[in-house]
């Protein structure tokens, strides 16, 4: 039996990973600063720790008299574009930390094997209709934000630690993942939760105002996908980054029109001034596709999953 440690299992992709290695088999302890907000997090033991202390690090790798056998490192600071762009200083601040002490740790430990969740933030701004990029694209750099900018910075340090080390490492580039128990109010969620809680919270003929103007182009992952793909991505030999993404791109626009299709709910849309990010991110998945991995969830599939719980979410507040 595998001993894994999951850090960010408070999160929403981590706790849905979780799930998975439970039902594969694994030993798992969850670690995070905080439990999880909306379910059980299924580790077979969960730690409060702080993982920007070295010492909380290292407790979370012993076991025993031995350390963990596989670690998949999700912990970071962040949340949507409201959020991403206003703490600019707390993302690199805290994610830093994490990665560096655990990236430290785990490979001075001798942990033989190490997944880190990056972002495809690393990538520049796009035009739709741009050429796809591939992973090593990402270099020369010019991430629109200081996320992307911290999560290349981990990527680049993890490889540092691997190649000295002997660690076996695997690092994918998340594209937008959403899905139900995730963050769905309070300015940390993503564009898809925050659309479902505008559509499920709006009267009917009302309006809900949203970012931009409707044209910037998104991929959005559904969270059993993006856990395959770390599953598959974690057991396979590729090494060096790998883009994890569902090929389905659409526009602002679309995404709302798809969580109305779902709600059954008519209703106006105020475009408004806010931090939009990016027009557009095209990256190639050829390098996932080799695993056999394929995106099985369209945008309408995940929302029809995502919404119905959201909703409930926001019926259980205003009961509350």
């Amino acid at each position: 039996m595998k001993r894994t440690l999951v850090c960010g299992a408070g999160g929403f992709i981590a706790g849905h990973l979780i799930e998975r290695l439970k039902k594969e088999g694994y030993w798992v302890r969850g670690v995070d600063i905080k439990a999880h907000e909306f379910r059980d997090t299924f580790a077979d033991e969960f730690l409060l720790l702080d993982l920007r202390e070295p010492e909380a690090c290292r407790q979370a790798l012993t076991l025993g008299d031995s350390v963990i056998d596989e670690v998949y490192q999700l912990a970071a600071d962040m949340g949507g574009m409201g959020f991403i762009h206003s703490a600019e200083c707390e993302i690199m601040h805290n994610s830093i930390l994490i990665n560096v002490h655990m990236t430290h740790h785990a490979a001075e430990m001798g942990v033989p094997r190490y997944f880190y969740s990056s972002s495809a933030c690393v990538y520049p701004d796009m035009q739709p209709g741009d050429p796809e990029m591939t992973e090593v694209q990402a270099i020369p750099a010019n991430p629109d934000n200081e996320y992307g900018w911290e999560k290349l910075y981990s990527e680049r340090m993890l490889q540092a630690y691997a190649r000295r080390y002997g660690m076996t490492v695997r690092i994918a580039r998340f594209q937008n993942c959403y899905g139900p128990y995730g963050t769905w109010t309070g300015g940390r969620e993503k564009a898809p939760a925050a659309i479902c809680r505008k559509v499920a919270e709006v009267a009917e003929g009302g309006t809900i105002p949203v970012w931009g103007n409707g044209t910037a182009v998104r991929s959005y992952t559904f969270v059993h996908d993006m856990v395959d793909g770390i599953r598959r991505l974690m057991d396979s030999d590729l090494e060096g980054p790998v883009n994890i993404g569902n090929p389905e791109y659409v526009t602002v626009k679309e995404l709302v029109d798809t969580v109305a299709a779902v709600s059954g709910k008519r209703f106006q849309i105020e475009w408004v001034e806010g931090p939009v990010g990016v027009q557009s991110r095209n990256f190639s998945n050829e390098r996932i596709y080799s695993t056999g991995w394929r995106a099985r969830y369209p945008l309408a599939a995940g929302i029809a999953l995502t919404y119905p719980w959201i909703e409930e979410q926001v019926r259980s507040a205003r009961q509350a």
